[in-house]
């Protein structure tokens, strides 16, 4: 009862300070992080529940909203929440993750997040101690804001889609496979909003248009989705609204997020909602059910076939993605307004994943470097001018060719620069790589070495911005991504795996100007540990 005294007065003060001072919305959150017994494959797992929820709520949220999460851990043991593709503008304080934050010791923590001007489907997840393969994972939306044009009329229903692979031994126990030096295992099977097949139900009128926003949350697989007998208009993809091209199915790779419309234009039956894994020799499966309300039969019969293991047809597709270029993001301004490909770069940033042994154990390298984590927040030792804790330029612009070294590796970037990155993958393994605070142009991708000839073929007019890519095996992928946003960021795999065992660094964004103009200062609820405790605000 005191703590919701607590909430209350806290709420109705935040409220009359926001109203005076003419702030945008503010939203309120609080969430009881527990362990709980689930069976996402029919049997019984230790998850990790969000209000005894799996997945966790839904947060929906508009353009510019300010969002108050009050985070209990129940567990009895540390614990992060990090938000997949939220910008965080200013503010990577608040991006949760252990290269910003201090783990939350069973106990309390508050997040206080603006989804500043952003729009567009993402998620959160458990970033710590591989917590990610036991759930703890729910959906994030950002309306636009009422006053700005969307360019499809609004749906009927808006549902979130939560979809990727799952293991049936709990995460402590993966994690003791990766902490011995060895791979995972290949995965027990697929799951839907948490649930194995046609355990998840989309209820329908005939005749209507709803949205689905499906990403894939999964530990180690891409995937392919699809809805028997209904085709999908793709309208946003990671906070871009695209050209609203017509797909049967759509690859969607580890971290990435589509949102699609699929109108109920069929005879009034159940229809199978599937995906399966993707350049897997086994192919796994899970199903769902769209169900027409006035439905005269159920799902029967195979499930719908989709590709699995064609890399072409996967690549064909990436570079069908585009960006709406006369559609509004979150702001009244065509998206085309922006011309990211008439800006010169200030830098190339060449990014080689490897699967180095070193000291005997699987390890995972950006650049020959497999990161560590240190015994501090790397955000907390550089506002804290804190020695020893990380070097920059602990990893290098270019790959060296070399095997592998352990490193707390981050590298430098200066504020407003326009970085040229092209992710180099000469592995048989298709990699998904992910950046925190930024959005960022898929300006190109192909098969073999990238060179700087590949350049006449980038698209510098309307590719899509996302903060999430795929590079296909043996192939390349090139971004331009505008350093708009200061602050330490995460750049990772969202195989999380090989995220584990060091496919990462962080990107410190810099600016010397001291200004809230760049940064918000340090949060007064900023968790101390390893070498920041006693050091103040």
């Amino acid at each position: 009862m005191g703590y919701l005294k607590q909430c209350s007065v806290l709420l109705l003060v935040v409220l009359l300070v926001a109203c005076a001072n003419g702030e945008d919305p503010y939203r309120f959150y609080n969430w009881n992080v527990t362990y709980g017994d689930i069976y996402p494959l029919g049997v019984k797992q230790q998850g990790i529940l969000i209000n005894g929820k799996f997945p966790g709520p839904q947060i929906e949220s508009v353009t510019n909203d300010n969002l108050i999460i009050n985070v209990f851990n129940s567990l009895d043991e540390p614990f992060l929440i990090s938000w997949n593709g939220v910008l965080q503008r200013r503010n990577s304080w608040q991006d949760g993750v252990y290269g910003t934050n201090c783990p939350i010791s069973p106990g309390k923590n508050t997040y206080i997040l603006q989804v500043k001007d952003q729009i567009g489907s993402y998620f959160y997840f458990p970033s710590l101690a591989f917590h990610k393969a036991a759930g703890g994972y729910g959906g994030f939306t950002i309306a636009t804001r009422s006053v700005i044009p969307v360019p499809f009329d609004p749906p009927s229903g808006d549902f979130t889609i939560l979809a990727g692979d799952w293991y049936k031994r709990n995460h402590t126990d993966l994690r003791a496979i990766l902490d011995s030096g060895k791979n995972l295992p290949f995965p027990d099977g697929l799951v839907i909003n948490g649930r194995g097949s046609n355990a998840y139900t989309f209820t329908v009128d005939q005749g209507k248009t709803y949205r689905f926003r499906i990403s894939n949350v999964g530990i180690t697989t891409s995937i392919n989705f699809r809805i028997q007998g209904h085709k999908m208009k793709l309208v946003e993809v990671e906070g871009s609204h695209t050209v609203q091209n017509i797909y049967d199915s759509l690859d969607i790779h580890l971290g990435q997020t589509y949102s699609v419309l699929v109108t109920a234009d069929q005879p009034p039956h159940d229809y199978y909602i599937v995906v399966t894994t993707r350049f897997t020799s086994q192919v796994l499966n899970a199903s769902s059910i769209l169900h027409y309300r006035n439905s005269a039969r159920r799902v029967s019969g195979p499930l719908p076939a989709g590709p699995t293991t064609k890399i072409d047809w996967s690549v064909e597709q990436a570079r069908s993605l585009r960006r709406n270029l006369t559609a509004s993001g979150p702001r009244p301004n065509p998206q085309g307004s922006y011309h990211y490909g008439m800006i010169n770069t200030t830098r190339t940033i060449r990014l080689q994943n490897s699967a180095p042994i070193i000291k005997g154990k699987q390890r995972y390298a950006v650049n020959s470097v497999s990161f560590i984590p240190a015994d501090t927040p790397l955000k907390l030792a550089d506002y804290f001018k804190i020695q020893g804790v990380f070097s920059l330029g602990s990893i290098p612009d270019n790959p060296t060719g070399g095997g592998g070294n352990l490193q707390t590796s981050v590298m430098a970037a200066d504020f407003r620069g326009f970085l040229e990155v092209v992710f180099e993958n000469p592995e048989d393994t298709l990699q998904s790589w992910h950046i925190d605070g930024h959005s960022f142009f898929v300006v190109g991708m192909d098969g073999g070495q990238w060179s700087a000839a590949s350049r006449l073929n980038y698209n510098l007019r309307d590719t899509i911005a996302r903060s999430t890519v795929q590079v296909y095996p043996k192939s390349w992928t090139a971004l331009y991504m505008p350093l708009d946003n200061v602050g330490m960021w995460n750049v990772r795999s969202e195989n999380w795996a090989r995220q584990y065992l060091g496919h990462q660094f962080y990107l410190r964004v810099y600016s010397p100007v001291n200004s809230l103009r760049d940064e918000y200062p340090i949060p007064n609820n900023a968790l101390r540990c390893g070498k920041a405790v006693g050091h103040h605000n």
